[in-house]
């Protein structure tokens, strides 16, 4: 885009105060978080938004914050479903369990489940009560919410045997006894640890698709989704503020899904062949995003600029670690990590100052690598960082407060 829009996205933003001076100079520069809270709404806000807020037609919401501060955004009613319904529906690989009526079932975060509750206690008229029970848990007819805990490893085994009970409830409303399950895939590789580790895998319904769409997931939790579900696995790549912009294949290859889109990747550093997303968006008309930095960063598969050849999703750019090596991504240790030790499940690079770090890690069967393989762990990623760096076996490495894990723990 070069920095300067087409006169049919000019149209359609020029009321909007947040972008009066780039229209008036001519230029476009890239938009940033901050930007967008300096002044959080009025600096949004316009009549036509101003009538939609107050008929019901946009809504006030805040992004996941995963590793990065929450960011208050407008948007419509169910804009990231809506593009999830989407991509199932058109999917080649598991358009069918759409087509079927196939319920959702998602297990992610603790957070997705208690929005959907208090949304629900608010269309009551209630204030939320203990425990919501399964029918409070449902985000509309078609999908329903699990998990009930903040760290999913700890689970106890009436979770578990009560989130398979409520996957057979929406298993059996099916008349092909057939589901979708929806989930982030760390959560649904700590149930099936579970489920088997206490003797529940031989009573856990089998899906007829699965859809990864929360966050990054490592290509040995990928790997491990993939040998113990008999379907498709295949990932969405999104934001709350965007929607879904990429697609996978059951083979992993990514496609993209640019309705009313454009992207620009921009290195990161000189010279550097990790890149910074920059999109374009019309898809909300309450808060069209002109060049904004999404935090997230791509690899092609050459190195290029090309929006049309991303090959991967490589983290977040707050969290790139500088190195010796030049900047390196989540994406880049997780390639270590599986190429080195594929029996890995957590892990966790810690900054022990001096350029040394540790990774911290568990096992899919909790048991600690070998000598030799954390050796070669250990120069993989010293290899990768220019840095010394040990590895120590653990049982439990906590979740993040957001119900997502950090790969990379700073020295403060």
């Amino acid at each position: 885009m070069d920095g300067q829009p087409s006169s049919d996205i000019i149209d359609e933003i020029r009321d909007i105060p947040i972008y009066r001076k780039s229209i008036e100079q001519g230029f476009f520069p890239i938009l940033e978080k901050p930007e967008i809270a300096d002044g959080f709404p009025d600096n949004w806000m316009t009549p036509r938004l101003a009538k939609a807020l107050e008929a019901g037609e946009a809504e006030f919401v805040l992004s996941t914050g995963t590793n990065h501060a929450r960011m208050q955004i407008i948007r419509p009613p169910y804009f990231l479903l809506k593009t999830y319904y989407r991509l199932w529906s058109e999917h080649p690989d598991i358009a069918d369990t759409w087509e079927e009526g196939c319920r959702r079932v998602s297990i992610t975060t603790l957070l997705a489940t208690e929005h959907v509750a208090r949304v629900n206690a608010k269309k009551q008229g209630t204030g939320p009560e203990g425990v919501p029970a399964l029918d409070d848990r449902r985000l509309d007819e078609r999908t329903v919410y699990l998990n009930l805990r903040l760290d999913p490893d700890l689970w106890l085994r009436e979770d578990v045997e009560r989130m398979i009970a409520e996957i057979r409830t929406e298993q059996q409303a099916h008349p092909l006894g057939r589901y979708h399950l929806d989930c982030s895939g760390y959560h649904l590789a700590h149930l099936i640890r579970k489920a088997r580790e206490w003797g529940l895998w031989d009573t856990f319904p089998q899906p007829a698709s699965v859809i990864t769409a929360y966050e990054y997931t490592p290509a040995n939790v990928r790997a491990y989704l993939e040998d113990h579900m008999d379907c498709p696995v295949v990932d969405l790549f999104g934001s709350t503020e965007l929607g879904y912009l990429y697609y996978s294949d059951h083979t992993g290859r990514y496609y993209p899904h640019l309705e009313r889109m454009s992207l620009e990747l921009v290195p990161v550093a000189p010279g550097s062949h990790i890149h910074s997303l920059i999109v374009t968006s019309l898809r909300s008309p309450h808060m069209p995003l002109i060049r904004y930095r999404s935090g997230d960063c791509v690899r092609t598969i050459d190195g290029s600029t090309d929006p049309t050849k991303v090959t991967r999703f490589c983290g977040r750019e707050k969290e790139l670690l500088p190195t010796p090596h030049g900047l390196v991504s989540q994406g880049d240790l997780d390639d270590a990590v599986a190429t080195a030790a594929p029996e890995v499940f957590l892990y966790q690079l810690r900054d022990e100052g001096n350029g040394s770090f540790q990774l911290l890690y568990t096992t899919f069967d909790g048991v600690p690598l070998e000598p030799s393989e954390s050796a070669g762990l250990e120069k993989f990623i010293g290899e990768l960082t220019g840095f010394h760096c040990g590895t120590e076996h653990r049982t439990h490495i906590p979740i993040g407060i957001s119900g997502k894990y950090a790969w990379l723990k700073r020295d403060s």
